[in-house]
């Protein structure tokens, strides 16, 4: 009896192992927006589902650290699903507060930008798998605003 148990969680291991996930890549972090209470910038998470159903996000969790130090972080809740059988642009919103863009002023004054590691974790329901996370990374540069986006920003209000 054990040996036929044994098969049969043997045999469901290697249907979950063989089984496609989706699968998820960051294209880029833009600037999008400025307040009062800070810069907000756009992740662009391209997510590829193969299954023919939607599939529903959980989670999207993120971090953006610059010169080693964590500048912003945060979690969305239930954002919605991944279309079926394609492709799904997620924009991730990422906030930072003024204060802490002033505490960067080093690596700010020698070309306006910040060098920034960007870590995401996207939690997804998998059906029969269950909760399913897509852990994501990206470096880069992304630019700060300038005046005239302040401006333009204020005009929108």
């Amino acid at each position: 009896m054990a040996d036929l148990v044994d098969k049969a969680k043997q045999f469901v291991a290697e249907k979950v192992a063989n089984i496609p996930m989706p699968e998820a890549t960051i294209n880029d972090l833009d600037f999008k927006d400025i307040d009062r209470s800070g810069v907000t910038y756009a992740a662009k998470v391209d997510v590829n589902n193969p299954y023919i159903v939607p599939i529903p996000i959980c989670e999207i969790s993120f971090v953006l650290k610059s010169s080693g130090r964590v500048i912003a972080s945060g979690t969305i809740p239930d954002p919605g699903s991944l279309k079926a059988n394609g492709k799904t642009l997620l924009d991730v919103p990422v906030k930072v507060s003024h204060s802490i863009l002033v505490s960067l002023v080093r690596d700010i004054a020698t070309d306006w930008d910040i060098d920034y590691e960007l870590e995401l974790r996207l939690i997804i329901d998998l059906p029969v798998v269950g909760n399913f996370t897509i852990p994501l990374s990206t470096m880069g540069e992304v630019k700060l605003p300038t005046l005239s986006d302040w401006w333009n920003s204020d005009s929108k209000e």
